[in-house]
């Protein structure tokens, strides 16, 4: 075009289209091609944005299932800590108790007549017990005698 009106001695800055006419259904079919490709790129944009928003609660639910397996590792963790302080404050305890009777026994074993005295003390106990059921060996005295004689 600027070759044409060159030769009539015009110089043209600048063309532009204003108005294109296609023959027959032309113009609709490509308002379809161009709707067409407009709907692709939409659901393209929708499928990215689908994909992101599953791939974000994927990665939300592994981490919330590792927050709770940690926190459940913790919670047994403790638990197991805390059975073992009781464990070992029951065998602490049953030490004492068995120490403390051990000396009893050394006391009583040296000193016959503190155990009577502690059975005089139970039987004492017993007795304030209307519930209490206490069977006595009769032969009694023949034990005492038999004890004494040895």
């Amino acid at each position: 075009m600027k070759e044409s009106a060159a030769g009539y001695g015009v110089a043209i800055a600048r063309a532009d289209v204003k108005d294109l006419v296609f023959p027959g259904n032309l113009q609709e079919i490509m308002n379809r091609v161009l709707a067409a490709e407009r709907m692709s790129q939409a659901q393209l944009v929708e499928a990215r944005t689908k994909a992101e928003v599953q791939r974000i609660e994927a990665q939300s639910r592994a981490e919330g299932q590792r927050l709770a397996a940690q926190a459940e590792a913790e919670s047994q963790r403790i638990r197991a800590e805390s059975d073992a302080d009781v464990s070992r404050s029951a065998v602490h305890a049953e030490m004492e108790a068995l120490e403390e009777r051990s000396k009893k026994a050394a006391v009583y074993g040296a000193h016959p007549a503190l155990l009577r005295l502690e059975e005089l003390a139970t039987l004492r106990e017993l007795a304030r017990n209307g519930n209490a059921r206490l069977y006595l060996d009769f032969n009694l005295r023949q034990a005492l005698a038999d004890r004494e004689a040895e």
